[in-house]
């Protein structure tokens, strides 16, 4: 999942070398923190969260043949 972000994310922004993306497993849940420039915030949530809420959608579908729930908070 931490690749599939990686790649959505640095196509969206101006700064792709200043993303990090952190993605950390627990029991039943895969947690992705994506980190991106200040001034590149606006482009990865989008008008009325549209595009952040594309990303999870992506994500949620890509992890639907495992069993475990996946969480991408952007930051």
């Amino acid at each position: 999942m931490k690749d599939l972000v990686e790649i959505i994310a640095k196509s969206l922004v101006d700064h792709p070398d200043q993303i990090t993306v952190v993605e950390t497993e627990e029991d039943d849940m895969i947690k992705v923190e994506l980190t991106v420039a200040p001034e590149d915030m606006g482009k990865v949530i989008g008008k009325q969260g549209r595009i952040a809420k594309s990303i999870r959608t992506v994500v949620k579908a890509a992890a639907s043949k495992g069993d475990k729930k996946v969480i991408v908070d952007i930051k």
